[in-house]
């Protein structure tokens, strides 16, 4: 691929009053919302992204709103497309949209993951939160961005993110008028995602996947979650916890670490929950329980316990995997799925923390 130089002046808008824009709400743009020249390559051609996906209609509302963005949006059909059509070239990155997965769907993205992995090409997967573990598990290759759910907004944004990291990975240093270059866009691409969010009148995509998590956590007992019941029995008898001091001390009792859960999960029944948003501590904590229990994570039981939003939940997962705090495992018994766990040495840091704290204040987190 050759390198992206990005135009900063790539795109106007007209009237703010929305009069260009859909009267019926439904969140289509017309030909005149947004207008502007299209972000392009050294070769003075457009980036390219392909979209797939069995939802036609999906399909096509990907590719307008991307166009409109200035990318040269690509169709490239149904997602069997993928392993009956012909072999095409990705792109600079390729959207799939699969909220349902089968066994077909699961093949197509596991081809699609190494063929990215192998080409360069950036991945960015749109699914529901019923399937997300196994599309987590099948795609582990190319360092895929998972979007559970996502507004026409957020899916625009990826996009820009993807750019971004395209950009950034090229040999060349990046002048400072790159940068420059590269942060204009990014604004740009952030005003068009706004402007597709104000044409939808539907609930934001951060309401519906956290209400899709309550659901789910309440219908469904999700690995990692088997004593997420405290029994408020011998939880505050702290005699036998390690001290700070300990070589190497032993993680808390896991009915006291889903007893600081219930406790922080409480709060959020008298005050915004986005007032103590800590994603990271959440799933540390989550994790910590589960390792005592002898329990395996799923990634959705993961995003579950991190109370935020699905698809920030999943950057966050990410970024810890990345920086060695959390571990990949795959499953022994189904090579399609894949847990998250503690790394050995968060492990160690939050026996230790435990036994710190425990040692100067019992019960606290």
């Amino acid at each position: 691929m050759t390198q992206l130089d990005y135009q900063t002046s790539d795109f106007a808008y007209d009237s703010a009053d929305g009069e260009d824009f859909d009267p019926a709400g439904a969140g289509a743009i017309t030909g005149s919302a947004i207008t502007g020249s299209a972000i392009t390559d050294s070769a003075g051609l457009p980036a390219r992204i392909s979209i797939f996906g069995d939802r036609a209609s999906m399909r096509s509302e990907i590719n307008e709103d991307l166009g409109g963005a200035g990318f040269a949006a690509i169709d490239g059909g149904p997602i069997t497309n993928l392993l009956d059509g012909p072999t095409t070239a990705l792109g600079d990155a390729v959207m799939i949209d699969c909220p349902i997965v089968d066994a077909a769907t699961l093949a197509a993205l596991s081809r699609l993951d190494m063929r990215a992995a192998r080409s360069g090409a950036k991945l960015i997967v749109l699914t529901s939160l019923d399937a997300l573990d196994d599309v987590f598990g099948a795609v582990d290759q190319s360092d895929p961005q998972l979007l559970v759910q996502p507004s026409r907004a957020e899916r625009v944004l990826a996009v820009g993110r993807v750019m971004a990291d395209i950009s950034n990975s090229r040999v060349r240093e990046m002048t400072e008028e790159d940068r420059l270059g590269l942060l204009h866009l990014s604004r740009q691409v952030e005003a068009i995602a706004h402007k597709l969010e104000g044409l939808s009148g539907s609930p934001s995509s951060a309401a519906n996947t956290q209400l899709a998590l309550r659901a789910h956590s309440a219908n469904s007992q999700p690995v990692g979650f088997a004593s997420s019941q405290v029994d408020e029995t011998n939880v505050g008898d702290v005699s036998a916890a390690p001290r700070f001091n300990s070589a190497r001390p032993a993680l808390p009792d896991p009915r006291h670490v889903r007893q600081l859960i219930a406790r922080r999960q409480a709060r959020a029944k008298f005050f915004e929950g986005e007032l103590f948003a800590d994603p990271a501590w959440d799933m540390l904590l989550d994790l910590t329980a589960a390792h005592a229990e002898h329990a395996r994570v799923s990634v959705t039981s993961l995003c579950i316990a991190a109370a935020v939003p699905a698809t920030t939940a999943l950057r966050w997962i990410k970024q810890l995997v990345d920086s060695g705090v959390f571990v990949r495992v795959a499953d022994s018994s189904d090579r399609r799925r894949a847990f998250i766990a503690l790394s050995d040495q968060s492990t160690d840091a939050m026996a230790r923390y435990f036994g710190e704290v425990e040692a100067a204040m019992p019960h606290a987190a």
